[in-house]
This record gives structure tokens, C-alpha cells and sequence, in this order.
């Protein structure tokens, strides 16, 4: 059989993780089949900049292993052959762990990170280690570095003339072109949840701090998380079980779930993104899902003296501990001098390494004063207020479209600070407050053809009834066709 004809009869358009380990099992598909589909992908649409590192002749192995295994009879794990992708700022034993910037190109860490080697223990295998947004400080995926000769940036899968969001934005790419059904990847204000709305997959970021963060290139350590990414949310939630061995799914009625709507995150909607998001809303109210309208949330506005003080709070010392004890051993500075993407230069050197922010008024000043204030003050204002919103209402959740627009034209604009602001709008206040947040794909817009997605933020702790939450809603709105 012909490796174009075994990739026809795979049907990867349609295929979920449960669903190759189903075909696996019953011998209807091989692991190295499965490995030759996904790589044939990647070769494929190299245009599309999606893997900085892709190992395939080890993927070929191991998945042949995993095959001559599962033929010897030996017990297979849940994730026995599966492709997985991994985000490049994550660390996975033997491949560069580059963060999509020069200076770390050669870097290749003995250790695998504890979210890789959980994945790997359960048999997955890394197919490789995909491009980001520069140093994850952007949204966009407009990498100057690690790209082909003609195109700049991780480009979207459904048009390549878009943008694939960031910053972990060739696995979601990865995963809306089919080149793998896991992938990993970090979100610090948004980092997974818009990539994936943009690129027709789903995610779950954590309640911070339910995921180790060890072997993670950092931006900043109170915000940062590894998150689970994949084709639909029963995917994300047998990712999330094997990372954290909570397997537990409370049941869910949709009847009786109740999700705040909050005017704010239903603002700027481009036309694509509001008629498919109220295509849902009415979708689910007409199986009785309630939907509660929360007036003056103030939850963005409550975000405004967090974000960026924490972020450019925290990022120059612990980038620099990074890279002493974890990384190369380079000194930040020399990090900075090799940045290849403007916008990611500009912020190192106004921001991160004379460690200011912008204040009230927009110009840049000390951070170090509203970094203490976010700390002591803002941030615990901003979750005492979440946890008094979702008690008053009785919410189960607040739900809204994660990105305002579809993914916008892959220009060097896209990464002006006005994009950056818009693609955040949000993502953002649920980072702040630590609490855990799905993304789930819910249609393709009428006029571009391109993904939108719907995200869930729910109380802290919640993550296996957020989880439960989005596979119910799958259930009902169905998935997305893919970009193939």
C-alpha cells in the first residue's frame, strides 16, 4: 500500500486521540501509518512555518515500537503511538528548546519538562517542538526567526495569508492542519486559548499553579502555565488526566447550567465573530442552557493595574534565573542582543530590561511600585471580585468569543500594540486571577471561512467541571470542519 493511499484511508480530518487509540487497538491503523500521515502534512505545508524542530525519524521509530509493542501484546498506554507537538519554549529531552529566538537555537536540554514526560509515560510520542510568538511576548506568531525563505510568521491553516495567533502558535496550527492530535502549549494572558480560537482547536488553561512549571521558558511566573491543547474538548480533559491524574468528570445539565454574559467581552466583535457567537448562544438556550446577563462586571477594568505590571514585574528576574539554572547559562543581555522580531525587541529593551511598564497615562515608568500594588492589592480585589460574581449569580461560568475578531492579515501591523490589545481584550482577566479558562471552536465565519471560538473562565479550581462543561457544549454545537 502506497503512503498517499494509507493517508486517505487514516480519514485525519475527522480523527480525535480517542479515536486512534480505538483504530489502534482494534489493528485497524498503525501507529507508524498514523506518524507517516501527520509528517506528510508537515512536509507538505512547510509555507506555513508551524515547526521549528521536527523530528521525524525518531517519531518514525518510536511509533514503529509502539506498533511491534501493541502486536507482542504488552499493555499500551492511553496515549500508546499517538503524535504529539510541543511548544518551544517547553522543555523535551533531546531537542532544542528554543523559544522561538536565536540565541537559545542550540540549546537542547537533557530533561524532559514533568507535563512532557507524563505524555510521554502514557506512550505519546513528539513528532516536535513547533514556533511561537518570540520569547511568547506577543500574540500573533509574526516570528521574524525560524521561518521559510517567502513567508514570515506561523501562518494560519485555514488561509495562509493569516496569522496564526499566539504565542503558542504552530501547535495550535499543528493541530487545525492536522499534523498532530496533542499538542502542549503555555499561556500567560491568552497564549493558548487565542491560537487555538483562531486555528479550530481546543484548549484548557489551568488554574495556575495546578501544572508544574518546571522546564518552561518563563515571561512571568505568577501567570504562566503549561496547558493541554487538542481537536476537541474529551481530548483536552484525557490530556489534563494524565498530566494531573485527576480523571474525574462530574456530571453536567444543560438545563441547569448557568453562564454570565459581561457587555465588555462581547465588544468589538468583527461580523463573522458575532453571528457565529449568537448562533451558539441560541443554540444552547434552545436546550436550555441559561444564559445571565451580569451588569457592570468591572472585571477588565479590575485588570487594567495587573497585567502589564506584573508581567514586566516579574520578567527580567525570572528570565534570568531561567537561563542560570535551567537554560544555557547566557546572560540576558546576550538573549536581547540576538531578538529577531521588532515588536519583541522594542519590549525587551523599553521594558524588560529597565524593568518599566506603562503607567496611568501611558508613558513608561518604574515598575516596581505597581508591581508591589498589583500584588498586595490588585490582584486579590480582582479574585475576591470573581469569587463574589460567581456566587451572587450563581454562575457556573462567564462566556464570551475569545478573540473579538477571526485571525486578521499576516502583516508586520498585526503586531502593533492596538492588535496585540484587541486579540488579548478577553483573555486577559482570567489570567490575572489564576482561574481556569477553556476555549472551545464553535464555527467558521460566513464571509472569511475562518474559526471562532467560544471561551469558558470559571471559578478557581474548577477545571474538571470546566472541562465537563465543554464537552456537554461540544455535544450540542458540534466541531468544526477541518482546514485539510
Amino acid at each position: 500500500m502506497s503512503r498517499t493511499t494509507e493517508k486517505s484511508d487514516i480519514g485525519l480530518s475527522g480523527l480525535t486521540i480517542a479515536g486512534a487509540a480505538a483504530r489502534l487497538a482494534a489493528g485497524e491503523l498503525s501507529s507508524e501509518a498514523l506518524m507517516h500521515a501527520c509528517i506528510d502534512q508537515a512536509q507538505a505545508r512547510r509555507d506555513l512555518n508551524i515547526f521549528i524542530t521536527l523530528d521525524s525519524e525518531r517519531a518514525l521509530t518510536a511509533a514503529r515500537a509502539a506498533d511491534a509493542a501493541r502486536a507482542a501484546g504488552e499493555p499500551a498506554g492511553p496515549l500508546s503511538g499517538v503524535p504529539l507537538v510541543i511548544k518551544d519554549n517547553i522543555h523535551a529531552a533531546g531537542l532544542p528548546a528554543t523559544a522561538g529566538t536565536p540565541a537559545l537555537a542550540n540549546f537542547v536540554p537533557a530533561e524532559d519538562a514533568p507535563t512532557v514526560k507524563r505524555l510521554r509515560d502514557a506512550g505519546a510520542i513528539v513528532l516536535g517542538k513547533t514556533n511561537m510568538h518570540e520569547l511568547a511576548f506577543g500574540a500573533t506568531g509574526f516570528n521574524h526567526a525560524f521561518h521559510s525563505a517567502n513567508t514570515v510568521g506561523v501562518r494560519n491553516p485555514y488561509d495562509q495569508t493569516r496569522i496564526a495567533g499566539g504565542s503558542s502558535s504552530g501547535s495550535a496550527a499543528a493541530l487545525g492542519a492536522r499534523m498532530a492530535l496533542a499538542a502542549l502549549g503555555t499561556d500567560t494572558g491568552g497564549s493558548m486559548r487565542i491560537p487555538c480560537a483562531l486555528n479550530g482547536c481546543a484548549s484548557l488553561r489551568p488554574s495556575w499553579g495546578r501544572y508544574s512549571g518546571r522546564g518552561v521558558i518563563p515571561i512571568a511566573n505568577s501567570r504562566d502555565t503549561v496547558g493541554p491543547m487538542a481537536l476537541c474538548m474529551a481530548d483536552v480533559a484525557l490530556l489534563d488526566a494524565i498530566i494531573t491524574g485527576d480523571a474525574a468528570l462530574p456530571p453536567v445539565r444543560l438545563d441547569a447550567l448557568r453562564l454570565g454574559v459581561v457587555e465588555g467581552f462581547w465588544a468589538n466583535l468583527d461580523a463573522d465573530t458575532e453571528q457565529v457567537s449568537k448562533a451558539a448562544v441560541a443554540r444552547l438556550e434552545s436546550v436550555g442552557v441559561i444564559f445571565v446577563e451580569v451588569p457592570d462586571a468591572r472585571m477588565q477594568a479590575l485588570n487594567e493595574p495587573i497585567g502589564f505590571p506584573v508581567v514586566f514585574g516579574e520578567a527580567r528576574d525570572d528570565m534570568s534565573a531561567y537561563l542560570r539554572e535551567q537554560g544555557p547559562g547566557i546572560s540576558i543581555e546576550a538573549l536581547y542582543e540576538q531578538i529577531a522580531s521588532p515588536d519583541v525587541k522594542g519590549i525587551y529593551k523599553d521594558l524588560v530590561l529597565p524593568r518599566r511598564t506603562f503607567g496611568p497615562d501611558g508613558t513608561l515608568v518604574d515598575v516596581e511600585p505597581l508591581f508591589q500594588e498589583a500584588i498586595r492589592s490588585g490582584r486579590p480585589t480582582l479574585k475576591a471580585h470573581y469569587r463574589d460574581l460567581f456566587q451572587r449569580y450563581d454562575l457556573d461560568a462567564f462566556v464570551f468569543p475569545t478573540t473579538p475578531i477571526v485571525a486578521p492579515e499576516a502583516r508586520p501591523e498585526v503586531s502593533l500594540p492596538e492588535n496585540f490589545h484587541l486579540l488579548i481584550q478577553n483573555t486577559e482577566p482570567a489570567a490575572s486571577a489564576c482561574l481556569p479558562s477553556i476555549q472551545l471552536p464553535i464555527g467558521l465565519g460566513p464571509k472569511s471561512g475562518l474559526p471562532v471560538g467560544l471561551e469558558l473562565d470559571g471559578p478557581v479550581t474548577s477545571d474538571r467541571r470546566m472541562l465537563a462543561i465543554g464537552m456537554a457544549l461540544e455535544a450540542v454545537l458540534g466541531r468544526i470542519p477541518a482546514a485539510l
